[in-house]
């Protein structure tokens, strides 16, 4: 949720912010509502006083012996007023409210306008493999190992599905071990949060209203709403841990992940080198997040990004740091760098991590602050989040880059104490 004393304040500054985004908007009619909803509540206001004024001379006037009747007839009028006043700027409310949920977070000052065209590249680990053969797609390789059963997975629940086997499913585990092993190291408490949402958890991490139809929603039988929803990410459960709470500022920041299943709906047709488990209904992922003073996000940031590449580099892959333009970072975050991991048989780059600063964007929309050390202020927490990682991308990786001209695959070295010490799958 943007700050509407920025809107009221500089309306052209944040019309211009949100363009760098994409977003086209005009505040005209907007802050012509507002300034209507600040002059109904001086107008009810003025009118609730003039009520506890007139409520406060009945006792007096009956102990003179006076007639109250006509102040009841007045008062009464007075309160009908005040209810229709309260109604209209419940209105208004509402209204301000809707309009101010569809809007995106305004970008960083350093982030540059445009979408994916305008990506920068910040780092490069490592060189792209070469290969004495013909690589093999990870599909193809996983499927000759045993490692992944796609057929059965798409019998189990359809397309986007697949079933880890045999070494698949250990080495699956041991990435999963690894990541949260090197959380651990670095101090971040581990979380096992619910897989099911309330949907306010959708609405305080930004995604919806806007991407509701992006999730898996679970309908209540006796009232046939959804009321919950399957979480896409573990962001979604951890940003709402201190959902209206007041923090300490001497307890922050607060750094946590957790490792959940992910659940999403993949809309549209996946192109041919997508096959397999680049674009999935379900994959595994680690999500760390933190909640951070306002002066300490940036360096929260640079922290996230770091850790989430260096878990790449522990596994020896290629990859490259990318900083995001602002059309290409989510709706909900202000800079957003991606960790993007090389794939031989597509020829590309894709993304095993976003590393990204809401500032207080969702602490808005959640009500999360926390008391400065002077025991009165009170401010809002900057949020953010990285993947660290989503395996879904990583074992693909892991197989293309570490195959070998025999059908073998080497595991990485990191890997290998929780495969039993094993070096290959053959």
């Amino acid at each position: 949720m943007l700050d509407i004393n920025l809107i009221r304040k500089e309306p052209e500054v944040m019309q211009a912010k949100l363009a760098r985004k994409g977003c086209v908007v005009d505040f005209s009619a907007f802050l012509s509502k507002d300034q209507k909803r600040r002059d109904l509540i001086v107008k009810v206001e003025g009118l609730k006083a003039e009520k506890n004024q007139q409520s406060a001379q009945i006792p007096k006037l009956k102990k003179e012996g006076k007639d109250v009747s006509s102040i009841f007839v007045e008062m009464k009028a007075v309160a009908e007023e005040i209810k229709v006043l309260d109604d209209q700027l419940a209105a208004i409310d509402a209204e301000q409210q809707e309009f101010l949920a569809a809007l995106p977070n305004i970008p960083a000052d350093d982030v540059v306008a445009g979408g994916k065209e305008n990506n920068a590249v910040v780092s490069v680990f490592g060189e792209k493999p070469a290969f004495s053969f013909v690589p093999r797609h990870h599909v193809d390789i996983m499927e000759k190992l045993g490692m992944i059963d796609y057929a059965r997975g798409a019998k189990l629940s359809g397309n986007g599905y697949w079933i880890y086997r045999k070494d698949g499913s250990r080495l699956e585990w041991a990435i999963l071990n690894y990541f949260m092993e090197q959380h651990l190291a670095d101090g971040y408490e581990m979380i096992l949060p619910p897989h099911m949402l309330l949907n306010v958890c959708g609405y305080t991490a930004g995604q919806f209203p806007k991407f509701q139809d992006e999730v898996y929603h679970i309908r209540n039988a006796e009232s046939e709403e959804d009321t919950h929803f399957m979480l896409p990410t573990a962001e979604t459960a951890l940003v709402n841990m201190h959902r209206d709470e007041i923090l300490s500022e001497a307890d922050l920041p607060f750094k946590y992940f957790a490792y959940t299943p992910c659940y999403r709906k993949e809309a549209g047709s996946y192109r041919a080198e997508e096959r397999g488990m680049i674009r999935g209904h379900q994959f595994n992922k680690i999500e760390m997040f933190q909640y951070a003073r306002p002066e300490d996000s940036e360096a929260a940031l640079q922290e996230l990004v770091g850790k989430a590449s260096a878990l790449v580099k522990g596994l020896g892959l290629h990859h490259r740091i990318s900083k995001l333009a602002a059309e290409d970072c989510s709706a909900s975050m202000m800079k957003t760098y991606d960790i993007e991991v090389w794939i031989p048989s597509m020829n590309d780059y894709k993304e095993v991590s976003s590393a990204s600063n809401a500032g207080d964007y969702q602490a808005r929309r959640g009500n999360m602050r926390f008391r400065r050390s002077d025991g009165k202020t009170l401010a809002y927490v900057h949020t953010l989040n990285a993947s660290g990682l989503a395996t879904s991308r990583i074992l693909p990786a892991i197989v293309e880059q570490y195959q070998q001209e025999d059908g073998s695959v080497l595991i990485p070295e990191v890997l290998r104490k929780w495969m039993g010490g094993q070096e290959r799958i053959q």
